[in-house]
């Protein structure tokens, strides 16, 4: 979830996707500006932190870069349970990747935070003339699930940035409390006089 102080807002933010998509090396990117040409394999999960200042507020992500194994599918919910947002990355040389990200995308639905900002990013888009995914239909399959889209490229930096940027715009800004001052306690013993003296 999304916790806020003054302006200060921490906010717990999963990725997911398929092997190979790229999601340890997005988050690499965004964290320390690197990228390594052969990254290894993300086993369970892997934390980062990285903090970014909006105009209105400074956001903590708490970023838990999942592995995509199938065999590490089952710790997934341990990571996306209670996150603020979530980026379901595919790889957009991989149709197959793809329709593992909208597996997610149905993993979440039924069993994220329904106020989850979600986004869904295409990966390598610096390998064009590989592409088997087009924008078009990512973008229309984004809108019909209500996530926003990007593809990015970890290698060149394309969009990456902009990608943490406009998770951080659209994570809710929290309301201040109905009651600052305390709690209200109900007198539950005068509240069943009253029910039980009624229409007699």
């Amino acid at each position: 979830m999304a916790t806020i102080g003054t302006s200060n807002l921490n906010a717990k933010l999963v990725l997911l996707g398929d092997m190979g998509a790229g999601k340890s090396s997005l988050v690499l990117r965004f964290v320390k500006g690197q990228f390594l040409e052969f990254q290894e394999s993300t086993i369970g999960a892997a934390f980062f932190s990285q903090t970014l200042a909006l105009s209105d507020a400074t956001v903590k992500f708490e970023i838990w870069d999942t592995a995509g194994q199938e065999r590490y599918h089952s710790l997934a919910p341990m990571y996306y349970r209670g996150a603020a947002a979530a980026i379901i990355v595919y790889d957009i040389t991989s149709a197959d990747s793809f329709v593992r990200a909208k597996k997610w995308v149905q993993e979440l639905q039924k069993q994220g935070n329904p106020n989850m900002v979600t986004a869904l990013a295409g990966n390598k888009a610096d390998l064009e003339d590989k592409r088997k995914v087009t924008a078009e239909e990512a973008r229309t399959y984004a809108e019909e699930n209500g996530l926003f889209f990007m593809e990015t490229s970890a290698k060149t930096a394309n969009n990456v940035n902009d990608l943490f940027y406009e998770i951080a715009r659209r994570l809710p800004r929290a309301q201040p409390a109905p009651n600052p001052a305390g709690m209200v306690l109900v007198d539950r013993q005068a509240e069943r006089a009253r029910s039980s003296t009624c229409c007699t």
